[in-house]
């Protein structure tokens, strides 16, 4: 934890010309970013995945025709498939739990009041007059849209508008690939995980609200730039 402290110290400091004291909360922000180009590489082989699942639907059609009746001889039958091809129908979620840890180090290092046996400097960092360290009920204490309330406003504004765009995404996507949920709805769950896809964006709003806001800003940035790889890499 001291040497991710000492990281984001040290990029709030090469971004303080720029961002003055709000130059931690820029830091978070490329942080993210660079987080999210070193798993970039991923989000491209499961955008090349996708399009290998959805060229065999036609072979998964035959076998649902062969075996609709008898389901777990289907599901062996779609994962022998799979194999045999290569192609992973879970490939897609490995990008976001990849992302995972580094949520959780910033939630930690912004949740702590000392970090290496010495009191946390980066807890009085700010983005405006929003606390790094603090969360949207110690916001709202000054008032909904007032000094760290406006801030979270934003940050829902923001939050809202990506998960709408992201829902109509995953719709289109969808029904550019209508075979697709119902060919491999017997793998593993995998049909109830296609059908909460699109809503995901939406708990998004859930986590910036209960997280400190430094995590926060760390999950809009991701989630953001996650909506924009998928427009370019599905399209």
């Amino acid at each position: 934890m001291s040497v991710f402290a000492q990281l984001v110290e040290r990029l709030a400091d090469l971004l303080q010309p720029l961002f003055g004291a709000s130059a931690a909360a820029a830091a978070i922000v490329l942080f993210t970013a660079l987080v999210r180009l070193l798993v970039h590489p991923l989000s491209r082989a499961a955008a090349r995945g996708q399009r290998a699942r959805t060229a065999l639907q036609p072979k998964i059609a035959e076998l649902r025709k062969k075996h609709g009746k008898n389901p777990e001889k289907l599901q062996r039958a779609v994962l022998e498939l799979h194999a045999e091809e290569k192609v992973s129908p879970l490939a897609g979620c490995l990008p976001g739990l990849l992302q995972v840890p580094a949520f959780f180090l910033l939630y930690h290092l912004f949740s702590s009041d000392t970090i290496g046996g010495r009191a946390n400097a980066l807890l009085g960092h700010e983005l405006f007059a929003a606390p790094l360290g603090g969360r949207w009920a110690d916001a709202l204490q000054d008032g909904l849209f007032e000094g760290a309330g406006l801030v979270y406003a934003g940050l829902f504004v923001v939050v809202g508008g990506v998960a709408v765009f992201s829902y109509r995404l995953s719709k289109r996507m969808m029904t550019a690939s209508p075979g697709l949920p119902a060919g491999e709805q017997q793998v593993a769950g995998l049909g109830a995980v296609t059908k909460v896809m699109p809503f995901m964006s939406f708990f998004t709003l859930v986590t910036v609200a209960v997280v400190p806001l430094a995590a926060a800003l760390y999950v809009v940035t991701s989630t953001t730039w996650s909506v924009v790889e998928r427009a370019v890499l599905y399209r």
